[in-house]
């Protein structure tokens, strides 16, 4: 059984918990910030360089 974040059912045997809660959280947030770096808002606040959201977020983690 694959539980569908890179992790198999022999990892499940060595003990690796997902709070599947924290996870879905963390996917609906991040779809969220993919939606909102694809408007023309995001883009017009780029420009101007109002943009504080994205630019704090990669400034803190990378652009990876």
């Amino acid at each position: 059984m694959s539980i569908g974040f890179g992790f198999d059912s022999k990892d499940k045997e060595k003990g690796i918990r997902l709070n599947l809660e924290e996870v879905n959280k963390l996917t609906k947030e991040y779809k969220k910030l993919k939606k909102y770096m694809k408007t023309n808002f995001y883009e017009i606040q780029t420009l101007s360089g109002d943009e504080k959201i994205i630019s704090e977020l990669l400034k803190k983690y990378g652009e990876d």
